[in-house]
Order: structure tokens, then C-alpha cells, then sequence
């Protein structure tokens, strides 16, 4: 009596969990000896599972070969511990659908899930044929979905990207793992959709780890990322480059950012002056908008990154003859070792800026280095180019960030340190216009550099700095358009000089108060 009122109340107050069942792939024919195709078992479970109102489909231990799988409304798709759906490594077992190939693919379907402590491996290998070749399968996608839900697996080895979201409405990601190092553009987890929540995840990957992209005018959007370890040997976190639509309220914290467990493609340190370590990325966080999107309210807090080439990368193109806008971005609490000359940057191109820009407690320890010919480069616009660290050159006139074309930026307790000399400044500004410098910490050049370079700046306001050893020249200010420049705070005997007017620069142009 007692288990028919028990059954009674969980029928009443859960009526999803009480009419749940769990569907057996393996009573359906499928047999997990990792050579038998399974493909029409599996789906045949699935199909079944959806048209009696949803339930569980399970997949024992075992090895169960397989082509695409398509998952279906109220359909959770569970893998045992010890269970694994290995990618068929037939081309053909992967059918063109809505214009995708994958071999996990759940279209316009709700409540459906991936879920379990087994593992999905693409056998990615099968398809290698260079950087960019087309026509690939995803292992999982995800399009035009609602209410999904994956948890718990591992994904590994895709011939092409690993996991992506594309167009979808309420997700949430939590405590999967993915190792992807066989193929070329590797990706690790692709986010196009919105009301997205990811957590506890690490993701190995050889091609960009994080990668929010927006390939529309659907609007990747409010979204939020916590607590998950991320490997690269491309970009970490990466908004772009994708950036039709654009990218909106989106909140990325305690992440920590290291090397990738291995790279086979790359080989950074014969092609990058400056990178001797055989295991680098490129940016840890890069924020790319050149398909005439709009980025606006993102906030990214509490990272700690290693092995990174270039800490930050903040970059508003037209490389498909559209101009967006890039604005309103908080970074915060970042603890960052480069391992390149190429330094930070946020840049626009003439005649747009990159606005409304927060840098806060942010600490880069930089390898050192620069030459005096870096610092006296000229950085090329390459306004239609494909954004990546190194498109302006393996170096930049500055060793801590450079910015051109930028507008209300602020800086506050911002830290560079050098592991060797350097003949660059530590921060290198072109044609900006009201920018705040507040308590900065850095170390100067060994020659003849300024610890800041101004060229074509106005509204410039700077207070408080903070030296860890003598520093001969800290302004240079050049450029007939440097105006409103304005120095306040004590300076102690550390700073020989104050300033230094250069190429045309006003000498109305500074304040010193």
C-alpha cells in the first residue's frame, strides 16, 4: 500500500519521471564490439523512445560503431560508465542534413538531452585532408533546439569541430570533457544560440577551445560561462570570428586558461620569432567583430592564463566589407604569462573605434625581448583581414597592449612585468580618444623607448604610477592632434623625465596638474 501512495504522489508531482522509461539499445539489435554498425539500432531505440512520449535511451558498456544518430523531442540519449559510440569511418555513413553532417544531430527538437559517463569519439583521423577541408562531420551539433541539456560525457577525436550550438534557446552545458587533437579546426564547444549556460567543462583542443560565434543575424547572446579549464593551441576564449549578428551579453569568470596536452599541426615556435616553447596559443582572450555585428556587454572575470601568446585581443574589421561595432566590455581580475612579443591590442580601423573599454586588475608578465626596430614599426591597418594575433606582424611597438583607433578606454591597477629587456614601451597609443590610465605598475625599456608612447591622442587623463626600477622617460607624446593630455600624482626621483614632445605634438597639448 505504502509503494502504490509513494508511486501515487511521484506520478502527481512528477509525471515526466514517473512515465519515463528507459529504452536498452542493445534490445534493439545494436551490439557494442566496436566493429559491428549499429547506426540503425540505435536510431531505431531513439525513434521509439520519441513516439512513445520520451524517455531514456541507454547505451551499456561497450563499443557501439555508428554513423550519424538523430535525436528527437523528449529524448535523452544516456551512456553508462564504460560506454562508447565511436564515428563510423565510412564518409557515407554521415548523410547531408539541413546542411550539416554530425554524428550526434538533434534538429528543431526540445527537451532532449546527452548525458552519462560514457564517451563519443569521432574517429576524426579518417578524415584528415589539411587545414579547412570542407564537408566534414561534426561529432555533435546541436541546431534549432530548445530546452537541451548535456552532461557528464567525454567527446573526443571529431574530424571537424566538437561540439557547436547553433541556433538554439535555453541550453545548459555541465561537467563534460573534450579532447580534440586529430584534425585540423578542432574546435572544442561552438556557441550560436542563446539563454546558454556552461559549467565545469575542460576542453583540450588543438583549434580554438571556447568559441562563441555568430554566423547570422541571430544573435549569440546571454550566455554564461563559469568554472571550466580550457587548452589550445589557437584561442582559448574566442568571440568571432564568425560576428554576422554579433555577440550580447555574455559573462565569461573563474576560468583557468593552459597549455594543450599536445600539438601536432601548429609548430607556433618556427613560425613566431620570440615563441621557444613547442606548446603555445595564440590569444587567451580574443573578441573579434568583423562581419558587421555588434558586440555589447561582455564581461570576463577571474581568468588565469599560461602558455598564452597574446593575453588579450580585441579586434573591430570589415573583412566582409560590413563594419560593426565593438563596445561596453568589462575584463577584470586576469593573471596572464606570455610567451610572445606580440602584445596585447585592442584596434580598430580608421574611421570606426572600439569603445567603452574596462581593464581592471589585470597582471601580464611578459617575456621581454623587443627590438628598437619593433618599436619603430609601422602597424599595417589590414582593415579586411582575417583577425588572429599575428595579422599586424610577430611583433607590435609596444610589449604590454597596443591600441589604435579606440575611444573611452580606462585602465585601473594594470601590471606589466618583463622577464628580459625590452626596447618598447609598455603601452603604445594611436589616435585615441578619451583614455584613463590609473595606478599602473610596469617596468621601463632598457634604451631609449618612453614607458608610454601618445600619438594623435586626446582627452588623455593619467594618475598614479607605480616603478620597479628607474625609468628615464615616461611620456613621449607625439602627433599635431595630441591635445588635452593631462598628468596628475606625485612622481618620485625614479622618473627622470616627465614627458618628451615629438613629431608636431602641441606643447598646449599637456596638462600637469
Amino acid at each position: 500500500m505504502k509503494k502504490i501512495i509513494a508511486l501515487l504522489f511521484v506520478s502527481i508531482a512528477f509525471p515526466c519521471i514517473a512515465l519515463a522509461k528507459d529504452y536498452l539499445v542493445t534490445d534493439y539489435g545494436a551490439i557494442g564490439n566496436g566493429s559491428q554498425l549499429s547506426t540503425k539500432y540505435i536510431q531505431q531505440a531513439i525513434n521509439v523512445c520519441n513516439a512513445n512520449g520520451g524517455g531514456r535511451v541507454v547505451v551499456p558498456p561497450g563499443d557501439f560503431l555508428t554513423g550519424t544518430i538523430y535525436l528527437k523531442s523528449h529524448v535523452e540519449l544516456y551512456l553508462d560508465r564504460g560506454a562508447k559510440i565511436s564515428g563510423s569511418r565510412d564518409h557515407a555513413d554521415y548523410p547531408e542534413f539541413a546542411g550539416e553532417r554530425g554524428l550526434i544531430f538533434a534538429l528543431k527538437a526540445t527537451d532532449v538531452g546527452i548525458t552519462g559517463n560514457g564517451e563519443i569519439n569521432g574517429n576524426g583521423d579518417a578524415f584528415f585532408k589539411g587545414d579547412n577541408t570542407p564537408d566534414r562531420p561534426f561529432l555533435v551539433m546541436i541546431k534549432k533546439c530548445s530546452k537541451v541539456l548535456v552532461s557528464g560525457i567525454s567527446l573526443k577525436n571529431p574530424a571537424f569541430w566538437t561540439f557547436r550550438l547553433l541556433y538554439n534557446d535555453q541550453v545548459n552545458v555541465e561537467g563534460i570533457n573534450i579532447y580534440a587533437h586529430v584534425n585540423f579546426n578542432n574546435d572544442g564547444l561552438d556557441i550560436d544560440s542563446k539563454n546558454v549556460t556552461i559549467s565545469n567543462c575542460i576542453i583540450d583542443t588543438d583549434d580554438d577551445a571556447l568559441c562563441f560565434k555568430s554566423d547570422s543575424s541571430f544573435i549569440c547572446q546571454n550566455v554564461t560561462v563559469s568554472n571550466c579549464v580550457l587548452a589550445s593551441n589557437c584561442n582559448f576564449i574566442k568571440m568571432g570570428t564568425a560576428s554576422v549578428g554579433g555577440f550580447k551579453n555574455i559573462n565569461v569568470s573563474n576560468c583557468v586558461l593552459r597549455r594543450a596536452s599536445e600539438s601536432r599541426f601548429r609548430f607556433w615556435e618556427r613560425s613566431v620569432p620570440g615563441v621557444t616553447e613547442p606548446v603555445t596559443g595564440l590569444a587567451g582572450i580574443a573578441l573579434e567583430i568583423v562581419d558587421g555585428g555588434v558586440m555589447d556587454g561582455i564581461n570576463i572575470n577571474n581568468i588565469v592564463m599560461d602558455g598564452v601568446q597574446t593575453p588579450l585581443f580585441i579586434r573591430l574589421g570589415s573583412r566582409s566589407n560590413a563594419t560593426g561595432a565593438a563596445r561596453n566590455v568589462m575584463i577584470s581580475n586576469i593573471t596572464a604569462k606570455s610567451v610572445s612579443r606580440i602584445a596585447s591590442s585592442i584596434t580598430a580601423i580608421p574611421g570606426f573605434r572600439i569603445e567603452n573599454i574596462v581593464l581592471r586588475d589585470i597582471n601580464i608578465q611578459n617575456p621581454g625581448g623587443g627590438s628598437r626596430s619593433e618599436y619603430a614599426t609601422k602597424v599595417p591597418e589590414q582593415e579586411h583581414a582575417y583577425p588572429e594575433n599575428r595579422m599586424f606582424g610577430t611583433s607590435l611597438p609596444a610589449y604590454g597592449i597596443y591600441l589604435r583607433h579606440v575611444g573611452n578606454i580606462s585602465f585601473y591597477n594594470v601590471q606589466f612585468r618583463l622577464d628580459a629587456g625590452e626596447a618598447r614601451p609598455a603601452v603604445y597609443i594611436e589616435d585615441g580618444h578619451g583614455i584613463r590610465i590609473s595606478d599602473l605598475k610596469a617596468t621601463a625599456s632598457i634604451q631609449h623607448a618612453p614607458l608610454i608612447e601618445l600619438n594623435n591622442v586626446s582627452g588623455f587623463s593619467f594618475e598614479g604610477c607605480t616603478p620597479d626600477k628607474t625609468i628615464p622617460l615616461l611620456f613621449r607624446i607625439r602627433g599635431a592632434q595630441s591635445n588635452h593630455i593631462s598628468i596628475t600624482g606625485k612622481y618620485d626621483d625614479n622618473i627622470h623625465r616627465l614627458y618628451e614632445l615629438k613629431d608636431s605634438a602641441p606643447k598646449k597639448a599637456l596638462i600637469i596638474r
